[in-house]
C-alpha cells in the first residue's frame, strides 16, 4: 500500500513567518474538499507575526530579522506538532514570490538548506496560488470567481485554459494596504493586525463620510481614497462631526462596494455561481456579509474562511507545493531565487483539469 505524501511549506512573503504541513493520501485528487478520512489533512499550521508599534509599517530589513530569528525554531516545532521526522517529508515548499525581497530571501534560504540537509526536492510557489488552492481545499469550492484581497495584492480572479486568469486588479495600492496605512493615520495598534482593528472600530461607526469610489471597467483604484481620508480626518475629529470609528465604518464601506461590484461583473461575465474570498483581508466579517448579499441574490454560493486560513500561513504553500510536486513540479536550486514580482496568471497550472 502506497504511503501517504507531505509537504513543508515555508511563507514568509510580508510581516508574518509561517510553517505548514499538509498530508495527502496517496493517489488523492487535487481538488478541494477536506471532510473525509481519505482527503488531504492538515498536520500543522503555525506562525508568528512581526508586530512594530502604533503610527510604525514594518521595514524589509527588521523584519527579515524577525524571520530568521523564529523559522528555526518554528519548522522544529511544526514537525513536534505532526508529529513526523524529515524523513517523512517528502518536499520542501517556500514561497518564491510576490513579496518583499529581504523576507522572501531570509525564509528560502533556509528552503534550500533542508532540501540539501533531508535530501528532498524543493518547490518554489507562487503566493497568490498559495492562497486560492488553500481557499479550495478548505472550503471545498469547486470553480469559482476568486476575489484575492491582501496588504499587497486586490485581484478578481477565474480559472480557465490551465491558468488563474486576472480579470480585474486594483490599479495602484492593495485593499489591505490602504486599510493598514489609515490605521496609521488614525494611530491604531498594529497587534494583532491594523486591519483587524480598522475592523472593530468600524463596528462602533454609525456615521457614513462620503469618499471617492473609483472603479474603472473591472479594475478598481484605492491610493485616492487614501488621500482623500487623509486629507480630511484630523480636520473632522478636531471639530467633533465624527468619530475614528465613523471614518473607519466610511471606508470600509466604500472599499468593500468597489470590491463586490467588479466581483459581480466577473460572475455575470462567466456565468460562476461561486464566490471565493482568499487573502489576509478576506477575514474581515463585513467583507463577507457585503458579498455573501451579493451572491445570493445572484442565486450562488459564498466560500470564505476564518484568519487562520485567510492571513498567509506556511499551510497555503505547502498545499499548494504538494499539488505541484504531484503533478511533476520542482525547483532546481539554480532556480530558486525569489522575485517581488510573480503574477497569478504567469503559472501554468497542470495539476487541474
Amino acid at each position: 500500500m502506497a504511503r501517504p505524501i507531505i509537504a513543508l511549506g515555508m511563507e514568509g512573503s510580508a510581516n508574518k513567518i509561517g510553517i505548514g504541513i499538509m498530508r495527502h493520501p496517496a493517489g488523492a485528487e487535487a481538488g478541494g474538499g477536506s471532510g473525509d478520512a481519505d482527503a488531504p489533512r492538515v498536520l500543522a499550521n503555525i506562525r508568528k507575526t512581526y508586530i512594530t508599534p502604533p503610527g510604525q509599517g514594518f521595514q524589509p530589513r527588521d523584519t527579515a530579522k524577525h524571520h530568521q530569528a523564529h523559522v528555526v525554531g518554528l519548522v522544529k516545532r511544526a514537525l513536534e506538532i505532526a508529529g513526523i521526522s524529515p524523513e517523512d517529508v517528502d518536499c520542501i515548499c517556500f514561497t518564491k514570490g510576490p513579496g518583499m525581497g529581504a523576507p522572501l530571501n531570509s525564509v528560502a534560504v533556509v528552503a534550500r538548506t533542508l532540501s540539501l540537509l533531508w535530501k528532498k526536492p524543493l518547490i518554489g510557489v507562487n503566493h497568490c496560488i498559495g492562497h486560492i488552492e488553500m481557499g479550495r481545499f478548505i472550503t471545498g469550492a469547486n470553480n469559482p470567481v476568486v476575489l484575492y484581497v491582501s496588504g499587497g495584492n486586490t485581484q478578481v480572479i477565474a480559472y480557465s485554459e490551465r491558468r488563474y486568469q486576472i480579470f480585474g486588479e486594483t490599479l495602484d495600492i492593495a485593499v489591505g494596504n490602504c486599510l493598514d496605512r489609515f490605521a496609521r493615520i488614525i494611530n491604531l495598534s498594529n497587534d494583532p493586525s491594523p486591519g483587524y482593528n480598522i475592523e472593530q472600530c468600524a463596528k462602533l461607526g454609525s456615521k457614513f463620510v462620503e469618499l471617492p469610489y473609483i472603479v474603472k471597467g473591472m479594475d478598481v483604484s484605492f491610493s485616492g481614497i487614501l488621500s482623500a481620508i487623509e486629507s480630511i480626518a484630523h480636520d473632522l475629529l478636531k471639530k467633533g462631526e465624527c468619530t475614528k470609528e465613523d471614518l473607519c465604518f466610511s471606508l470600509q464601506e466604500t472599499l468593500f462596494a468597489m470590491l463586490v461590484e467588479v466581483t459581480e461583473r466577473a460572475m455575470a461575465h462567466i456565468g460562476a455561481t461561486e464566490v471565493l474570498i482568499v487573502g489576509g483581508v478576506g477575514s474581515n466579517e463585513r467583507l463577507q456579509q457585503m458579498m455573501a448579499l451579493m451572491v445570493e441574490d445572484r442565486g450562488g454560493k459564498l466560500f470564505a474562511t476564518d484568519e487562520s486560513f485567510c492571513i498567509d500561513n506556511g499551510l497555503m504553500i505547502a498545499q499548494a507545493g504538494l499539488l505541484m510536486h504531484k503533478a511533476g513540479h520542482m525547483t532546481p536550486l539554480e532556480d530558486s531565487w525569489c522575485t517581488q514580482r510573480y503574477r497569478t496568471d504567469d503559472v501554468l497550472v497542470t495539476w487541474r483539469d
